[in-house]
């Protein structure tokens, strides 16, 4: 019996492809602080503290949560990295900080290299957007934890702001003012509640068909970054705190 990687169901040919694929999209990315390209264990990344006088580093993680189910179930990728540098750019954002770089970690069962390379695309045009750059990631291929078109896809952030205009909860006092801005959509919360509501990621176009492909395709509008509108807030008003959804999963 032949034992290989491809037997075991891991295609190194396919993650080869898909490399190909994404370095041109993730390069536009970079800026003259990225220091190294794709293919390195680690990503180097030289920060400008010219312009702070007591510099702060704020990073966070996050992933898209079961939001993926609804765009494997309508075949749609090329938002949902998106929606995830727009999540993690709003959690240090409500910090006060800009982010600099961005890394992402895209688990499967089995590697697609077509659909991974849409994926890429909205993680950098989520990137660019927010003048951040994508400086490295992991693919990861894992037949018998993932199966089907099951995947996971997650990311890291890290940002800047000067220490003291750090903007945190601790800030928040008795008659303080809460001003609400609203959002474009569910953005990438409560999709387990939604799916229960309307049906399984894995059902939901063919239960749902015709008028109903529309909620599909609104479930999947793009998480809004709020970045631009809190560091305009933030030079205008004196503001105790920023929360940009429930924070529970958070530590």
């Amino acid at each position: 019996m032949k034992s290989d990687y491809k037997s075991a169901g891991v295609n190194i040919a396919e993650a080869d492809r898909f490399v190909d694929h994404i370095k041109p999209i993730v390069k536009k990315t970079f800026t003259n602080a990225v220091l190294s390209g794709i293919g390195n264990f680690g990503a180097f990344y030289k920060p400008d503290f010219t312009k702070y006088k007591d510099p702060i580093l704020v990073s966070s993680v996050d992933g898209v949560g079961t939001k993926l189910k609804i765009a494997a179930a309508m075949g749609i990728y090329d938002t949902i990295g998106e929606d995830l540098v727009n999540h993690c750019v709003n959690d240090i954002a409500v910090c006060g900080a800009v982010p600099m770089f961005f890394l992402d970690y895209y688990a499967v069962g089995m590697l697609n290299a077509s659909v991974g390379r849409k994926i890429v695309a909205g993680l950098a045009r989520g990137c660019s957007n927010n003048r951040c750059s994508l400086i490295g990631g992991e693919t990861a291929e894992m037949p018998g934890i993932y199966s089907g078109n099951d995947f996971d896809l997650a990311g890291s952030i890290t940002g800047i702001v000067e220490k003291k205009k750090i903007v945190n909860s601790s800030n928040v006092r008795a008659g303080d003012v809460l001003i609400g801005i609203r959002s474009n959509g569910l953005h990438t919360n409560g999709y387990s509640l939604v799916r229960k509501i309307f049906g399984t990621g894995e059902n939901l176009k063919k239960k749902y068909s015709g008028i109903k492909i529309i909620l599909g395709k609104e479930l999947l509008r793009v998480h809004r970054s709020y970045l631009d509108i809190i560091q305009e807030s933030l030079k205008k008003y004196s503001i105790s705190s920023i929360s940009h959804n429930r924070r529970r999963n958070h530590w």
